[in-house]
C-alpha cells in the first residue's frame, strides 16, 4: 500500500510543468498571499501592481527632511522638477537660476518660505507665484531683478529684495498685500521720483521697512502709520522737514545715518512721539536736533561725525529736574567740533549713567 502511494506522488510530479519566472518578485508569491492566474497554456501567471515609493521623491542632489527641501549651492540653472507637494520651505540660494517661469511652483500650495538669494534672476513671470497661496516669506536678495515681482501672494508677510537693480517702486505691486510686516529694499538704484506716490499706503500691517544705500533724496511720503522701524541709512537725504515724518506715531526706531542732513526743522520730531532710538550720525548737522527734550521715551541718540559746534543746556533734557522722562542709555557726540569741556554738566541732568555719554575731541 505504501509503495502505491509513493508511486502516485512521483507520477504527479513528473506530469507537472516546469516553473517559469515571469517577474522579478515571483518568488514572493507565497508570502504575499497572491493567487496566480492561469493563462491559456495552463501556466500560472501573476500580475503585480506598479511599484509605488514609500514617500514623495526628493529632487536629484537636493536634501529633503520634514517638508524642507534644500537645493542650495548646487549650480542649478533652473528650478528643480518634482518638488514634493507638501514642501513648506524651499531653499534655492547660491545657484545660477536666471528666470522663474510659469509652472516652476505649480504644485507647491503649502509652501511658506521661498529662498532665492544670490542667484542670477532677471525675470519672474507674472503668473509664476500664483500657486503659492500660503507663501509668507519671499527672499530675492542679491539677484539681477530690474523690477519688483508682480502678483505676489496676498499671504506674504516678509519681502527681501535688497541688492538688485530695481529703480522704481510702483503702488500696484503692493495692492492687496495687507499682511506684509517686513520689507527690505536696500542697495537698489531707487530714486525719490522712482517711488510712486502712496506706494506703501496699502500695507496696513507693515512694521519694518529698510530703504538704505539707494539714491533717494527725501524721506518717502505716505508710509503706513503701523511702522515701528524705518531705516533710511546711506542715502542722499538733505533735510528733515515738518512733513517728513507725518503720521508715523508708532515709530520707535529711526535710522538716518550716512546721509547729507544739515537741518532738522523745529517740530518735525513731534510727529514721532514714541520714538526710542534716533540715528543721525555721519551727517552734516550743525546743532542738536530740536525737540529731543520734549520726548518722554527717547533713550538712544547717535549724533557723532557731524558738525555740531555747541550743545545747549536744554538740548537733551526737559526744564526742571522732576519732569518724567525715560533715561538715556546712549548719547554719542564724538567727532564733532564741540569742545566737551565747554558743555555744561547740567545739559545731561536727565542721564543717570556717565557711561551713556560718549564725548571726545574733534579729530
Amino acid at each position: 500500500m505504501r509503495t502505491a502511494i509513493i508511486f502516485i506522488v512521483l507520477l504527479a510530479v513528473c506530469w507537472a510543468k516546469p516553473f517559469h519566472q515571469r517577474g522579478l518578485f515571483d518568488f514572493m508569491l507565497e508570502d504575499e498571499g497572491s493567487t496566480p492566474d492561469i493563462d491559456e497554456g495552463g501556466d500560472p501567471t501573476v500580475t503585480f501592481p506598479p511599484f509605488v515609493p514609500a514617500g514623495p521623491m526628493c529632487p536629484f542632489r537636493c536634501q529633503c527632511h520634514l517638508r524642507v527641501v534644500q537645493c542650495s549651492d548646487l549650480g542649478l540653472e533652473n528650478v528643480p522638477k518634482d518638488i514634493p507637494s507638501d514642501t513648506t520651505l524651499l531653499d534655492l540660494q547660491n545657484n545660477k537660476i536666471t528666470e522663474i517661469k510659469d509652472g516652476d511652483f505649480k504644485n507647491l500650495k503649502n509652501l511658506h518660505a521661498l529662498i532665492l538669494v544670490n542667484n542670477k534672476i532677471k525675470k519672474i513671470s507674472p503668473a509664476a507665484l500664483n500657486p503659492l497661496t500660503k507663501l509668507e516669506r519671499l527672499y530675492l536678495s542679491k539677484n539681477n531683478l530690474k523690477e519688483l515681482p508682480s502678483n505676489m501672494p496676498k499671504s506674504l508677510q516678509e519681502l527681501r529684495v535688497h541688492e538688485n537693480e530695481i529703480s522704481k517702486v510702483k503702488k500696484s505691486v503692493f495692492d492687496g498685500l495687507s499682511h506684509m510686516i517686513v520689507m527690505e529694499l536696500g542697495t537698489n538704484p531707487i530714486t525719490s521720483s522712482g517711488i510712486e506716490n502712496g506706494a506703501f499706503q496699502g500695507l496696513k500691517k507693515l512694521s519694518y521697512i529698510r530703504i538704505a544705500d539707494t539714491n533717494i533724496t527725501s524721506i518717502p511720503q505716505g508710509l503706513p502709520s503701523s511702522l515701528t522701524e524705518l531705516h533710511l541709512d546711506g542715502n542722499q537725504i538733505a533735510k528733515v522737514d515738518l512733513d517728513s515724518l507725518s503720521g508715523l506715531r508708532n515709530l520707535a526706531k529711526l535710522g538716518l545715518s550716512y546721509n547729507n542732513i544739515a537741518t532738522v526743522e523745529n517740530g518735525s520730531l513731534a510727529s514721532i512721539p514714541h520714538v526710542r532710538e534716533l540715528h543721525f550720525d555721519n551727517n552734516v548737522l550743525t546743532q542738536v536736533p530740536a525737540g529731543l527734550a520734549e520726548h518722554k521715551y527717547i533713550q538712544v541718540v547717535y549724533l557723532h561725525n557731524n558738525k555740531i559746534a555747541a550743545v545747549d543746556v536744554n538740548d537733551f533734557c526737559p526744564l526742571g529736574y522732576n519732569t518724567k522722562k525715560a533715561s538715556y542709555s546712549g548719547v554719542s557726540l564724538f567727532s564733532n567740533p564741540v569742545q566737551y569741556w565747554e558743555i555744561q554738566p547740567s545739559a545731561f541732568r536727565c542721564i543717570y549713567e556717565r557711561s551713556a555719554i560718549q564725548l571726545g575731541n574733534y579729530k
